[in-house]
């Protein structure tokens, strides 16, 4: 089983919301995430962002992989803890 990490559209038409989640490399988009991993709003104005990194680093660590958009927040997570 292939997992990846990556977002899950969720919010209104026009008003997007997303979900960082571990999810089986061929499921639909908006299939059944495996977990859950945090949450991301690109309308917020300070883009709010909360990702589980203890959960992150697990599934990284047992092999999945991060979509490209999923490992910039993850980087842009990180800078912020360690300000």
């Amino acid at each position: 089983m292939a997992v990846r990490l990556r977002l899950q559209r969720t919010g209104k038409p026009k008003r997007p919301y997303y979900r960082v989640v571990a999810v089986e490399q061929k499921s639909k988009r908006d299939g059944q995430p495996i977990e859950i991993l945090g949450q991301y709003d690109p309308i917020a104005l300070d883009n709010k962002l909360n990702i589980n990194m203890d959960r992150v680093n697990y599934w990284l660590s047992a092999g999945a992989k991060a979509s490209e958009t999923v490992a910039v927040l993850i980087k842009k997570s990180q800078t912020s803890e360690n300000k």
